[in-house]
């Protein structure tokens, strides 16, 4: 099953399962609260424990792929130069950012507006993020750095083929090409 759409089905049945439980209930809302805190703190330990794991090994083995340009921009694609160990950094810091805006954001929802609903469902979803994620997977679960979990990631995109020019590319004639264009563009 596609991953997207074992999210979605994933969604609607938390959905179910909450408004089965009595959200208005203060020990219920205790409870979520307790289970989201928890979700966020693992989540964040375990972006700690893998930088940590990404720094002892010291993969200095360098990537060399073409960055797509932004779509709706008149920028060019950017020829990025990198270490397995700086691209797995910054892909771990990126997992750090999501993670930290998700509970800005759900602070927002829950505290201010009073929604408890969206709080049971973010107490759930990040597991299962954080078990596809590509850091976690070869990081944690051990598995080899091969087919979809060969950097440069590809990005997920819920329209699949349609955005495969907005993938990092790898091989040398698009390198060579963006090499070129970045060259004549500072000239």
């Amino acid at each position: 099953m596609n991953s997207q759409v074992a999210n979605l089905v994933l969604v609607l049945v938390i959905i179910q399962v909450s408004r089965k439980l009595d959200l208005e209930n203060p020990d219920v809302i205790t409870y979520v609260r307790i289970g989201y805190v928890t979700v966020q703190a693992l989540t964040l330990s375990l972006c700690y424990f893998i930088a940590t794991r990404i720094k002892k090994i010291n993969d200095t083995t360098e990537i060399k792929y073409v960055e797509p340009a932004k779509p709706f921009t008149n920028e060019s694609p950017q020829v990025v130069e990198t270490t397995v160990r700086d691209y797995d950094l910054g892909k771990t810091m990126d997992l750090f950012k999501q993670t930290c805006t998700s509970v800005l954001i759900m602070l927002i929802i829950h505290l201010y507006f009073g929604f408890t609903q969206p709080l049971f469902i973010q107490s759930i979803l990040p597991l299962k993020s954080v078990y596809q994620n590509q850091m976690v997977q070869i990081h944690l679960l051990g598995k080899k750095a091969e087919g979809e979990l060969n950097r440069p990631f590809k990005n997920p995109s819920p329209f699949g083929w349609l955005l495969e020019a907005q993938q990092p590319q790898t091989d040398k004639a698009s390198i060579k090409k963006a090499s070129k264009a970045s060259k004549s563009k500072d000239d």
